[in-house]
């Protein structure tokens, strides 16, 4: 990604105000990330590395002002935004965003916030994850046949991924602990060691205030919502919030549903129980930008997927200028 010409800079701000002036009429873009890898993985075409997601950063500091999540919503509300206003967030809780992203924050004067899922911290891995691991450890050939997942030819990194997806395809809506126990037969039938420190320790994350990232609460274990009962639903999201306030001394305002799909992944019945757990706001996957009339508790976020400076900046002025996004 190249960095923007400084006439192209002065030119995205001129249509960003125009879009998004702020005050009254002022509009927040919530960009979201997961990891920032310390170089590209072809198995994780979606995840920046450090020089994509550094330059990505100077072109939001260029276009944007960033804000605190938390400062930007009481503002989003107040009708004090400054044009331009954006945030930047991270979900699960990965030790990159400690240990690649801060830095590159840091060094831009950017906050940020990372909505972690509090029962992985300290050596724990998403099931996801798992899959990913044991299939990139796999040999030429994974035979899951008899999980019903079917086989796979693993000849190239492409192969590899396509497996991928149509694994995590399959097991994505399962039941938790079904979908755990998948993960986990993929891993045995693999047979290779996973590694163990993907996710912050406790350590990594009382750091991270220290580097100008927030803290925000994602579920102890990330179920998708709708998918377990109510009591356990109630628990994940007030539990987290604990977790996390008992590590960093310092309260847990915010909120991110997992997966965050508004009606397939977390539902009305939600949204309530986490304005009960005492959460300030909360943020979704739903696309698009947050206005005055957005529901304080299903903020709207970006996804940034380009990889062009040009495309990444005709995402973010299309964002601004989006129709209301979808919720609850």
């Amino acid at each position: 990604m190249k960095a923007l010409s400084p006439l192209s800079a002065a030119a995205l701000r001129g249509c960003g105000t125009l879009l998004a002036p702020g005050g009254p009429r002022g509009s927040l873009l919530v960009l979201i990330f997961h990891r920032v890898l310390a170089q590209p993985d072809p198995l994780l075409p979606g995840e920046p590395d450090v020089v994509r997601f550094a330059a990505q950063m100077d072109l939001v500091r260029a276009v944007c002002r960033v804000l605190p999540l938390a400062e930007a919503v009481d503002r989003l509300y107040s009708h004090s935004l400054p044009p331009r206003a954006a945030c930047i967030t991270f979900d699960d809780g990965y030790a990159n965003n400690l240990t690649h992203a801060a830095p590159i924050l840091r060094e831009r004067g950017l906050p940020a916030t990372v909505f972690v899922a509090s029962g992985y911290l300290g050596g724990g891995r998403m099931w996801n994850d798992t899959v990913i691991e044991a299939v990139r450890r796999a040999g030429a050939e994974l035979d899951l046949s008899a999980m019903g997942l079917g086989r796979f030819t693993l000849t190239d990194a492409a192969a590899r991924r396509r497996a991928i997806d149509a694994i995590l395809d399959e097991l994505k809506y399962r039941p938790q602990a079904e979908r755990t126990q998948a993960a986990a037969g993929v891993a045995e039938s693999v047979g290779a060691e996973l590694p163990s420190d993907l996710m912050l320790t406790p350590a990594q994350l009382v750091a991270l205030p220290g580097l100008g990232v927030d803290v925000g609460a994602h579920t102890v274990t990330h179920p998708i919502l709708t998918r377990v009962d109510a009591s356990t639903a109630r628990r994940e999201i007030a539990s987290s919030k604990e977790v996390l306030q008992d590590l960093t001394r310092t309260p847990v305002p915010l909120f991110a549903f997992p997966n965050g799909r508004p009606a397939r992944d977390y539902g009305r019945a939600h949204v309530e129980m986490v304005r009960e757990a005492g959460f300030s706001a909360a943020v979704s996957t739903a696309s698009g930008a947050c206005r005055s009339g957005s529901d304080r508790f299903q903020l709207p976020r970006m996804l940034p997927w380009e990889r062009s400076a040009a495309g990444f900046a005709a995402r973010l002025m299309r964002t601004y200028a989006a129709a209301p996004a979808a919720h609850v």
